[in-house]
């Protein structure tokens, strides 16, 4: 299964300097991916109220029980920027997942679901995601293939897989799984109308543990974490590329801000971040999509 992988950083962009944005686990890494913090609130209702945690103990419990609740993340999300200026967004989660809960427990290896995990879901622990009436973009992954037969894609969408589908180390179903699943979500896109506006940014959000001989920056008392891989798929992706850009999942965030001009930023790590600019050529003529065979 590398044969994709390498087929997508030989034809696109593989970026070398990518890092987890916590010397940390997994829900930290998908909380900076959609605002740029990891942080622990004891008043939901008060953003002052947070202060920064990247162990995040009781949702680690919270997720292996299923358990949703009541929104605990008081601080500020890119959905509401987004809302704020009118741009679409969607969080699909893998198949036959459970968009917003209450879940089935952390999946088992014995009974093999295939949930995505509320750790890689945290939007709808957000205030201003629910408070927004926003809590419905969080879907299904077969509403992303659906909305690109149809040309409804949002301006934003973040495509999370099941458990078998990760790729973890830990996990009973094999890497070929996951490559197939992120091919195939490449390719749909790549077949759709929504290709010659589009940037597909594929990373990992902690890489599993697996050793890498890269010492992170250690750009304050939290980050970054472990070397991560980054591949950018797009038109306007230069070819056969690896670039040395830092960065980490904030970036992501910065690359949003910037192109749909949402006039702020989240925290100091968006702001500090780069936008990866140095994966495209915005001046070349939109690359043709070469989707990947399915195996």
């Amino acid at each position: 299964m590398l044969f994709r992988s390498w087929a997508y950083a030989d034809g696109f962009v593989l970026q070398d300097r990518m890092f987890a944005p916590s010397d940390s686990w997994s829900l930290p890494s998908h909380l900076f991916l959609v605002s740029g913090w990891s942080a622990k609130c004891s008043d939901p209702r008060d953003p002052m109220s947070c202060t920064s945690d990247t162990k995040l103990d009781d949702r680690w419990t919270a997720s292996k029980d299923g358990i949703l609740g009541d929104p605990v993340y008081a601080w500020t999300s890119i959905a509401w920027l987004l809302q704020r200026e009118g741009v679409s967004w969607s969080y699909y989660v893998g198949p036959d997942s459970c968009p917003v809960g209450p879940c089935l427990p952390f999946p088992n290896p014995d009974t093999g679901p295939i949930e995505t995990p509320l750790i890689w879901n945290p939007f709808p622990q957000f205030v201003d995601v629910v408070e927004g009436g926003q809590v419905g973009n969080v879907r299904e992954a077969s509403d992303l293939f659906t909305a690109l037969d149809d040309g409804t894609l949002p301006s934003v969408s973040w495509v999370m897989p099941g458990y078998a589908y990760s790729e973890h180390p830990d996990s009973p179903y094999s890497a070929a799984a996951g490559q197939a699943w992120v091919t195939r979500v490449v390719n749909a896109i790549m077949q759709s109308d929504a290709w010659d506006s589009t940037a597909i940014f594929v990373t990992w959000d902690d890489w599993g543990g697996f050793y890498d001989h890269v010492p992170p920056p250690q750009v304050d008392g939290f980050g970054f974490g472990f070397r991560v891989p980054l591949i950018v798929i797009s038109p306007y992706a230069r070819q056969g590329v690896v670039t040395h850009e830092l960065g980490e999942f904030s970036s992501v965030l910065r690359f949003m801000e910037d192109n749909y001009r949402l006039d702020r930023y989240l925290t100091d790590r968006d702001r500090n971040a780069t936008p990866l600019l140095s994966a495209f050529d915005f001046t070349q003529e939109p690359r043709k999509p070469d989707p990947l065979p399915l195996r």
